[in-house]
């Protein structure tokens, strides 16, 4: 009996041993590490600032006790890079940077925000002067801003205070600061690392003997190992199809031509009477050029407001008011204002440091708008003769032969025979309307310009059923 519960008494110690084994194994599992992972490998733009604020807000909601940011850019606009910046430095979560390959400019401030800077072998960060969109170096007050923020992001790290051998007290930054304002200004001298007349951009082994890298790693795994942060579970930001939808939308090409589209679909509307599928296309086309821009934070109320008056302007212009003056022009350019402004963020004049940004961003922005529009209106033109005489859309038209003899009828001939004769537009031509030729009205369209109500009309053509006049003078 004895030997009976010495043995049930051991079983139980082990199962109770194996279940305890079983439970600390389940408890090591949920507490694993969360390093949340995303990347900056793009040109430093409001999407990019957009998605740095999402992965920030996933990362909370993961209980993320990491940010790791991959980092491979040539840098961006200033006035997003520095939003970025401030989140980093902002953030209760540690946050540590690996550069894969370029952390340059805007990319650097970016990459000294961060606790801890890992570099790729032969990745490379620094060379953060301002610069214009041609590369130029900007003025001096540009930099002195560009150069006060860096060594701010540098001091932002702390520093220690040192006593030599000889007793001398002395403080030593964990990221020297005048090393973050020689990466702008090329003026600073720093023995032993810097000579005048150079910008600082390290290799991945100069920053680490400068303070501005923790290690040279090959993955982020291999950085979390040398960061001693072990059991943990990555978690990586996706973006959205709507996102990458977003960022195909807003990139210039296809901005140009949605705008191309805008354009033409209005134009080709503008000669046909009632409302088809040319003013569709334009709506269409307006839609997706604006709604991405506004979720980007780009585009602003007022300027689509602008952009929509400017359109109801032209259309007064040539339905409503004769001829083509202030009204007319007055569209044009708000309409033009409208598609401009939209593509720049509005931050950017807020600041004067960001002035020449601002003018270097319109700048852009025009380009694209100015050229599509032309592109657009020449190929209007281009398509609309083109259409009457091409083949290219036969498969959609009726090629069959309608014989008298089977009963069919054609429409009258007799108005070539008007050709040369003189009338009176019977209503305004905008360009189509009619006009009235010996006591018989016939529908007509204008060759050259608006003709009123009322001026008196030379026949000059007849074709596709079409009586086409210009004004006699």
């Amino acid at each position: 009996m004895k030997n009976i519960l010495t043995v049930l008494l051991i079983i139980a110690f082990n199962s109770f041993q194996l279940y305890s084994q079983n439970d600390s194994i389940q408890v090591q599992d949920t507490l694993k590490t969360v390093v949340f992972v995303y990347d900056i490998n793009e040109e430093i733009a409001p999407a990019m600032w957009r998605q740095t604020q999402k992965s920030f807000e996933e990362a909370k909601q993961a209980n993320a006790q990491y940010i790791i940011i991959n980092v491979n850019t040539y840098g961006g606009m200033v006035n997003m890079a520095d939003s970025i910046r401030t989140k980093i430095l902002d953030s209760e979560i540690p946050v540590y940077v690996f550069i894969v390959n370029n952390a340059a400019s805007a990319g650097a401030l970016i990459s000294i925000a961060a606790d801890k800077i890992y570099m790729k072998k032969g990745a490379k960060i620094g060379s953060a002067s301002v610069v214009d969109q041609t590369g130029k170096i900007m003025p001096e007050k540009y930099q002195s801003y560009m150069r006060s923020t860096m060594r701010a992001t540098a001091e932002s790290h702390g520093k220690d205070t040192v006593v030599t051998e000889n007793g001398d007290t002395i403080i030593k930054w964990h990221r020297d600061p005048t090393i973050a304002e020689a990466m702008v200004d090329p003026r600073i001298f720093i023995e032993g690392v810097t000579d005048t007349g150079q910008i600082i951009a390290f290799t991945a082994n100069e920053a680490v003997e400068n303070g501005y890298c923790e290690g040279i790693i090959n993955d982020v795994e291999e950085l979390l190992d040398h960061a001693e942060i072990n059991n943990y579970e990555i978690k990586k930001y996706e973006p959205t199809k709507l996102e990458i939808l977003i960022g195909f939308l807003v990139s210039p090409a296809i901005q140009g031509i949605l705008i191309m589209l805008i354009v033409g679909g209005i134009y080709f509307e503008l000669q046909s009477p009632g409302i088809g599928f040319a003013l569709g296309a334009a709506v269409v086309a307006a839609i997706l050029y604006f709604a991405p821009l506004y979720l980007e934070g780009l585009a602003e109320n007022w300027e689509m407001v602008i952009f929509a008056l400017g359109l109801i302007l032209i259309i007064l212009e040539i339905f409503v008011i004769p001829g083509f003056g202030i009204a007319g022009i007055g569209g044009l350019i708000l309409a033009l204002t409208g598609l401009v402004l939209s593509m720049v963020d509005n931050i950017i004049f807020e600041f004067e440091f960001h002035g020449a940004e601002a003018i270097a961003a319109i700048l852009k922005s025009l380009l694209i708008v100015s050229v599509s529009m032309f592109l657009s209106f020449i190929l209007s033109i281009y398509l609309s003769k083109k259409a009457l005489t091409s083949n290219a859309f036969s498969w959609i038209v009726l090629n069959s032969t309608q014989k008298k003899e089977e009963g069919f009828i054609g429409v009258e001939t007799n108005q070539e025979e008007l050709i040369g004769k003189t009338g009176i537009a019977f209503t305004d031509l905008r360009p189509s309307g009619k006009v009235e030729i010996d006591d018989d009205t016939y529908d007509a369209k204008s060759e050259i310009g608006y003709i009123e109500k009322g001026q008196k009309v030379k026949v000059i053509d007849y074709k596709s059923g079409q009586l086409y006049v210009m004004k006699d003078e």
